[in-house]
């Protein structure tokens, strides 16, 4: 019996688990999805969780249920791929034949003192919990201080303005407009959206040094009463700490196949691995779905597609509060209440389909 070890219940390794299973999967064949949550999170929501607007179970998918799939909850300490062998904390180990890595990121501080210790997270969804109880425990004209002006960092800040007008909320970037990777006019609209909302955005940011309550900006301090970091990300430090060939970002480089390069039974999927595009759950999915088609080709002893075609994203959508939105489609910039709509029906149909 061959044994395939998935590293994390993320949107690659969900939807691995979506093309194998019920009827995919060879009867040679068992799973372990290791995670430490007993439930799927939906990632792109977490800022919804900080803010308060959502519940916890709203963004929770059952995992799927099949006489050989097994799940098991722990924490990964260490992956060695020479022995096959999954180190877990305090857990026995766990052995592989093939192995798919998919245990996400986590915040890049870029060596700024004190961004660590003196900022909350919205990366896991303990952290997100962390975040939701700092910030709506926070009085009347309360500052709140958010570092990083893209997508995450955006969707937080109009959620928690809408949800709590109370607060002062301060949105620091260090470029000359926020959501850097978009249309200028579409940065436009979303900086309008926040001034008539209240929100004061800090363009040309340069965060020196978070201190407690206190952020640092150009050395100038700032009074904040929470601070939320959201100001890049990096593969998670166990992926890091794997002595195999990374990018300039710390991300896998892989074959055209997704697999190791000296190593064809350990594949990356997701934030981790090296790719054209920025980290998405949607390239996460595409990616596993090529990940697939060569674990079927291999278990039937059959060579692999040489290559595959480029991944298509269809685009990118965000939210400013619950009616209002952004969001590119086919490189064609989206704006107000059109894209909101477009991410709330995605959202509805992925937890219909995976839940």
């Amino acid at each position: 019996m061959k044994h395939l070890v998935l590293l994390g219940g993320g949107y690659g390794n969900m939807r691995v688990l979506l093309r194998l299973l019920p009827n995919q999967l060879p009867e040679d064949v068992q799973i372990t999805l290791i995670d430490r949550n007993p439930y799927h999170c939906l990632k792109t929501e977490y800022y919804a969780l900080a803010a308060g607007t959502i519940s916890d179970q709203h963004i929770r998918v059952t995992f799927p249920e099949h006489p050989r799939l097994s799940l098991k909850y722990g924490e990964v300490v260490k992956i060695d791929v020479e022995n096959k062998q999954i180190h877990l904390h305090e857990q026995e180990m766990v052995t592989y034949d093939d192995l798919v890595i998919g245990l996400g990121c986590e915040d890049k501080y870029h060596n700024v003192p004190g961004a660590q210790e003196f900022s909350y997270s919205i990366q896991t969804i303990d952290r997100s919990r962390n975040a939701y109880q700092a910030l709506n425990n926070l009085g009347a004209n309360a500052v709140v201080g958010i570092i990083g002006g893209g997508l995450s960092g955006v969707e937080l800040a109009s959620e928690l303005s809408e949800s709590r007008p109370d607060l002062r909320v301060k949105l620091f970037d260090r470029g000359e407009h926020i959501l850097s990777m978009f249309p200028e006019r579409l940065s436009n609209y979303v900086e309008n959206w926040f001034h008539s909302h209240g929100v004061e955005v800090i363009n040309k940011a340069n965060i020196t040094k978070l201190e407690e309550n206190t952020v640092y900006n150009h050395d100038e301090p700032v009074h904040c009463d929470a601070i939320v970091w959201t100001a890049g990300i990096q593969p998670i430090k166990v992926v890091r700490d794997l002595d195999v060939e990374k990018d300039a970002q710390g991300r896998v480089v892989l074959t055209k196949q997704h697999n190791l390069p000296n190593d064809e039974h350990v594949y990356v999927v997701g934030d981790c691995a090296s790719l054209p595009h920025a980290p998405s759950a949607q390239l996460a999915e595409g990616q596993a779905e090529q990940i697939v088609e060569v674990l079927l080709a291999r278990w039937n002893q059959e060579e692999p597609p040489s290559e595959f075609p480029p991944i298509k994203l269809k685009g990118v959508l965000g939210s400013l509060g619950k009616k209002q939105g952004f969001g590119l489609l086919a490189d064609r910039p989206l704006m107000g209440r059109v894209p909101r709509l477009l991410k709330s029906g995605i959202l509805w149909m992925y937890r219909y389909h995976n839940g």
